[in-house]
């Protein structure tokens, strides 16, 4: 009998268009050769330019959801993305206390690529960061969260910063933990403006993670998918690329 594949949980909100969001999460959890469970956190109303509405789901919804699948299947590994308001994430987590030993990886998304708003920094920081194993903003949601170094101080373990919102030729991300910074990863900068990119690099850790790696390793080879997709990105509609999840492997 084929073993099956890990359970992934991931908690996101819905976007219509699978370029972000919890189906990006799914697309990429499957690629990567996991299975995808989802707990839908809200649902936007948005297209490839942007994001027109966020609506948060109820957190007792939010809450029903997750008890209910968590009771059928065992979780290798979570990943959260837009969790809505203050109640989702006190929802989620407690939830999380109830997975002990379970690796978490946090996309604390404050905005999306246009600059719309979409998370709420004191939320994410406070109640969602001490539970992760590892955390992956960008370098202006890092310095909203108070730096790496803080958010290890609250508890988590590991801060994967990306840096594709600075300057020069190449996109560097760094990996710390409580040592301090633990790699550097230099990638070339590809043209164009991406839907979703966080998304991917977030859930290609948690699957990683899911499929035995360690987390400097898991950080290493979902960059490098993430990366890949990128490079193959393509326009479902007139807005900005999407990554090719499906062909990066």
């Amino acid at each position: 009998m084929v073993s099956p594949p890990p359970n992934v949980l991931a908690f996101a909100a819905a976007d219509p268009t699978s370029g972000a969001g919890l189906q990006a999460d799914v697309l990429t959890l499957a690629s990567l050769g996991c299975h995808p469970l989802s707990v839908l956190t809200a649902y936007t109303v948005q297209d490839t330019h942007g994001v027109a509405a966020l609506c948060d789901i109820d957190a007792a919804q939010l809450e029903a959801q997750a008890r209910c699948v968590l009771a059928d299947a065992r979780v290798r590994a979570v990943k959260i993305g837009v969790v809505g308001g203050a109640a989702n994430a006190r929802a989620i987590a407690a939830l999380l206390a109830e997975l002990p030993g379970v690796p978490v990886v946090l996309d604390p998304v404050l905005a999306s690529a246009r600059g719309d708003t979409l998370g709420d920094a004191e939320s994410l920081r406070e109640l969602l960061a001490p539970r992760a194993t590892v955390v992956t903003p960008n370098s202006v949601e890092a310095r909203a969260l108070g730096g790496p170094e803080a958010l290890i101080a609250l508890g988590c373990e590991y801060v994967l910063v990306t840096g594709t919102h600075e300057p020069g030729e190449d996109v560097v991300n760094t990996l710390y933990g409580r040592a301090g910074v633990l790699r550097a990863d230099h990638w070339p900068r590809l043209p164009g403006s991406y839907h979703g990119s966080g998304c991917t690099l977030a859930s290609a850790i948690a699957a990683r993670l899911a499929l035995g790696d360690d987390v400097i390793e898991a950080a290493r080879r979902a960059q490098d998918y993430t990366w890949c997709a990128l490079e193959r990105g393509y326009r479902p509609g007139g807005g900005q690329l999407v990554p090719d999840r499906m062909h990066a492997r």
